[in-house]
C-alpha cells in the first residue's frame, strides 16, 4: 500500500508518532512519504527531548527509504531557504501525493 502522510505541527509529540508510524508502516513493507507542511516545515529546528528522540526516528524513516518532502512556502514564510532535511517541494508535489497514494493521513 501507499501511504501518504502530511504533517502540520512542529510539537514533539506529533513530529515522533508521525514517525513513528511512518517506520512502522516502512518495516510492514508499505511504500510511505511524508509532506511537511505549516508548522511541520520546521523539523529540522524541533530538538530532541528526553521523551522524543526526533532526530533519531527521522534518520530511522530515511534509512529504512521513507520519502520525506518539505512545502517551498511555508519554509519562505519561516525565512528559510531549505528544510535542511529534504527537498523543497510545492503543492503540485503535494497533489501528485495524494492522487499516487492508497490512504492519506494528516498529523498535527
Amino acid at each position: 500500500m501507499k501511504i501518504g502522510i502530511v504533517l502540520q505541527s512542529n510539537k514533539p509529540e506529533h513530529v515522533w508518532n508521525t514517525f513513528r508510524f511512518g517506520i512502522t508502516s516502512l518495516k510492514a513493507n508499505h511504500e510511505v512519504s511524508i509532506f511537511l507542511m505549516s508548522e511541520g516545515a520546521e523539523l529540522d529546528t524541533i530538538p530532541d527531548t528526553k521523551d522524543f528522540d526526533i532526530s533519531k526516528k527521522v534518520a530511522e524513516y530515511k534509512e529504512l527509504k521513507g520519502v520525506l518532502y518539505a512545502c517551498g512556502s511555508c519554509l519562505e514564510i519561516r525565512g528559510k531557504k531549505e528544510a535542511g532535511v529534504c527537498p523543497i517541494s510545492t503543492m503540485s508535489d503535494l497533489l501528485k501525493m495524494v492522487e499516487e497514494s492508497d490512504k492519506v493521513l494528516v498529523f498535527g
